[in-house]
């Protein structure tokens, strides 16, 4: 009982003496001579590679009133478009300083005219449009200057759930902020409006503005760029998502080595498992993905897959439905063989594929004339041309690009040149062959049509 006392006694004059330093208004430097933990000193090293990111666009004020050229003849108004300066912020991280590549979200500079840079020093710096995914809402883009400190990235395979993550970023324009949690998740999916799915779900508080900014271990390495968050209320609730730095590492190689990225596809049409498919299957609803037809001359075909086949994984990720096969085709390599897991008649089999580029015919909108540098143009899929769609799609619009300033935009169709309706690339390019210097474009952009002279 004596000894006990002494114990109680010794624990209540450590407790007292420690509180001390908190009483008199600061907390300790240590605590039984071990110094208080501190994210400061890696922080030192990761706050100079994080820097903020602001985008300019000319936005064109429409009014059926001033578009009316009856109108503006009877009040005397000049034939001038009525714009205004649309901005936006968000962030970046550099990744190589000798180079100055920044890494960044699509959507943070998608339609930007302008981009600037502003570092941690204070400097504002104007930056070059290297290319953008926004299958996974990556970008990239270069700054001209020196001292540039960039952030390590580290393997984001080897995370696991509950590792310690700091985000950092410049939520809502206040400037470089710091947060942190932990890995709440891996492998997560569902988000509308992104292709490629395979984020990081974290707890560190992220919030508008943060988007593109660096999610980094204790080490001070980058393990991911923040991008989303989940919240029914506009603010942060505590889901936010990161692109893996593995993935934004094979994005950003492919974007130096081609200005885009190139994906592969298996050629398949596959549907989902439901109860009454899976009992007919002999297995559990929800496992695999049943294929329902291959393409002609696909992988699928070279490869030996057949109607009826249930893809249980490729490359090593889990297929449990449509959706995770198209992650995993984009998240595979192309050209390289990969294992593909399926069930057949109730048997497991492995089955080795390389994936052939994917997708309908695509050029360069330089390759085509030179007033549409900057655009991308793509075949409409056989599925767009059956709901009804005609002409081809304008995919990408590079930031700061001529065919930007001309007033294309992502997402458009581009209809007809002139009288000359383009239900094709080839014709797009006979027609520019033999067109006037001047020309205009009819474009669909949602429901409305619109003229854009070239």
């Amino acid at each position: 009982m004596r000894r006990l006392r002494s114990l109680r006694l010794r624990c209540a004059l450590m407790l007292w003496a420690a509180m001390l330093p908190s009483m008199a208004g600061a907390l300790p430097a240590a605590v039984d001579g071990q110094a208080l933990p501190s994210l400061a000193p890696m922080l030192e090293r990761v706050l100079p590679s994080v820097v903020n990111v602001h985008t300019r666009n000319r936005v064109r004020l429409r009014d059926p009133f001033l578009e009316d050229p009856v109108f503006r003849y009877f009040f005397g108004l000049p034939d001038v478009p009525r714009e205004r300066i649309q901005q936006s912020l968000g962030s970046g991280v550099i990744v190589d300083g000798e180079r100055g590549l920044v890494l960044t979200n699509h959507h943070v500079i998608a339609g930007a005219e302008d981009i600037l840079v502003t570092l941690q020093d204070g400097r504002t710096l104007p930056a070059r449009f290297v290319g953008s995914d926004p299958e996974t809402d990556l970008a990239l883009i270069r700054v001209a200057a020196e001292n540039l400190k960039e952030l390590p990235l580290a393997d984001s395979d080897r995370l696991r759930v509950g590792d310690f993550v700091v985000a950092v970023g410049n939520p809502f324009g206040l400037g470089q902020t710091v947060t942190s949690g932990i890995v709440s998740a891996l492998g997560r999916s569902g988000l509308t409006g992104i292709g490629i799915q395979n984020f990081i779900q974290t707890d560190a508080s992220i919030n508008p503005g943060n988007s593109g900014g660096a999610l980094v271990n204790l080490r001070g390495e980058l393990v991911g760029i923040n991008t989303a968050i989940y919240t029914p209320s506009g603010g942060n609730v505590g889901i936010g998502f990161a692109i893996p730095s593995n993935l934004a590492r094979s994005v950003m190689s492919q974007l130096l080595e081609h200005g885009r990225v190139r994906r592969g596809s298996l050629g398949v049409e596959v549907q989902a498992i439901d109860e009454a498919l899976a009992e007919a299957l002999g297995i559990e609803p929800g496992q695999g993905a049943v294929v329902t037809r291959i393409r002609p001359g696909s992988p699928a075909e070279a490869a030996g897959l057949a109607p009826g086949d249930v893809i249980l994984s490729l490359d090593g990720r889990s297929i449990r439905q449509p959706a995770d096969l198209r992650v995993a085709e984009g998240l595979a390599p192309v050209g390289s063989p990969l294992e593909l897991k399926l069930l057949r008649e109730g048997r497991e089999r492995r089955l080795e594929v390389t994936l052939t580029e994917s997708g309908p015919l695509r050029v360069a909108g330089l390759h085509l004339d030179r007033r549409l540098e900057g655009a991308w143009f793509a075949e409409l899929t056989p599925q767009e041309r059956r709901r009804g769609l005609r002409g081809v799609r304008i995919e990408r619009v590079d930031p700061g690009s001529a065919a930007l300033r001309a007033g294309l935009r992502e997402g458009d169709l581009l209809l007809a040149l002139g009288e000359v309706e383009i239900p094709d690339l080839a014709t797009l390019a006979r027609v520019l062959r033999r067109s006037p210097e001047s020309l205009d474009l009819i474009i669909r952009r949602g429901r409305t049509l619109l003229r854009v002279p070239l």
